[in-house]
């Protein structure tokens, strides 16, 4: 006996139909949309956008009042054909500076200017001056140029200070980066005093960082409070693939303040010394074994500030061992824990200033008072 074919569950036929029914109404529903949307094609109608913030206003105001007195700086150095013994000149790079005074004095980086043999200065306004060296000071990265501006002279940028700087506080910075003249990136002091290290045996102190956007091309701006006073030089930027990672650098105006005047007048910054022998290798060894903290004095020169004030150097005993001297340990009650640090901290002080140097001697410590004075 045949069995008759069973018939598909009504249940199921209807999970079909239903759904093949949303899936043509997904297929077709926009243009049934668009049978139904109106037709009007007149422009829509702008809202009034109302005043700008506070804020915004004083940011706006800040960058056109200092724009002008920030310079894009294109450098080109000589180069020889190996061939044709010709010399010609090839685009070295770009960077950014600023007015400095009424003289025509433009302060930048030195690393912008290094290795250059001409730099072109670019004013907001489209100008171009070839500018000459006036000074540099490779130690604190920063050079002088300068360019005749004879009419129209562009305001320097005012200056502030930087050792009342606090954590937290707005910051600007105005610069060229990646070749994007005149642009402005802002941010906050995101630490005080940090240290990196620069060429030799010198470390670059006492610097702002800052999470304001530095790039390649920003080196030689000035980094602006929010009185639009300069506070820095932009000058570097820690980032593993070279562009801005939220933290940047820029040399304290304070030390700008006290470099750039010499670089002016006699076009190169003279230090301040005491006038004593020390060396960073043997300072680190001696740090190691003995567990000195300062610096050691190898030796002092005659007639030098040091001598004057008593300081004692380094001797050769009876049994041809070599006898400590003296240990300064700290300079005005700032401790001093390696030469860098030492050659840092005198650095903050003018020649003919009198320093109170804390001194370790045998088992003494004694303050001596010395005058610094300039270096040979």
């Amino acid at each position: 006996m045949n069995t008759p074919p069973r018939r598909p569950s009504s249940l199921l036929f209807w999970f079909a139909v239903i759904g093949l029914l949303l899936v043509l109404l997904d297929h077709f529903l926009p243009r049934i949309e668009a049978w139904f949307a109106p037709t009007d094609s007149s422009p829509r109608t702008v809202t009034a956008r109302g005043d700008l913030a506070a804020d915004e206003k004083a940011t706006i105001e800040l960058f056109e009042k200092a724009k002008d007195s920030v310079v894009f700086i294109t450098t080109r150095s000589q180069v020889r054909d190996f061939w044709t013994r010709n010399v010609f000149t090839v685009p070295r790079g770009t960077g950014s500076g600023f007015i400095w005074d009424g003289a025509g004095h433009v302060i930048t980086n030195y690393h912008v200017i290094e290795n250059a043999s001409e730099a072109i200065v670019r004013l907001s306004d489209g100008r171009d001056y070839q500018a000459a060296l006036v000074g540099a000071s490779p130690a604190h990265d920063i050079a002088v140029l300068r360019i005749g501006v004879g009419f129209k002279r562009p305001p320097p940028v005012p200056l502030g200070t930087s050792h009342d700087l606090r954590v937290g506080q707005k910051v600007f910075a105005i610069g060229n980066p990646f070749g994007l003249d005149w642009t402005l990136t802002s941010g906050i002091v995101s630490a005080l005093d940090r240290t990196l290290g620069g060429d030799g045996n010198r470390s670059v102190e006492h610097l702002i960082q800052t999470d304001a956007a530095i790039n390649p091309g920003n080196s030689g701006g000035p980094l602006l409070d929010s009185a639009g006073r300069l506070i820095g030089i932009n000058t570097a930027i820690y980032s593993p693939s070279g562009a801005s990672a939220g933290i940047g650098f820029a040399v304290p105006v304070d030390t700008v303040a006290r470099v750039v005047p010499q670089l002016i007048a006699q076009g190169k910054y003279i230090r301040p010394v005491l006038g004593i022998q020390i060396d960073e290798g043997l300072n680190d060894r001696l740090s190691r074994t003995l567990g000195i903290k300062g610096v050691a004095v190898l030796k002092v020169s005659p007639g030098s500030a040091a001598d004057t004030a008593g300081l004692k150097g380094a001797q050769t005993g009876r049994d041809g061992r070599i006898v400590l001297g003296d240990v300064i340990t700290a300079i005005n009650g700032k401790a001093i824990d390696s030469v860098a640090h030492y050659l840092s901290q005198i650095d903050e002080y003018a020649i003919g200033e009198t320093v109170t140097l804390t001194v370790k001697r045998g088992e003494q410590t004694l303050e001596l008072q010395a005058t610094l004075q300039p270096q040979p």
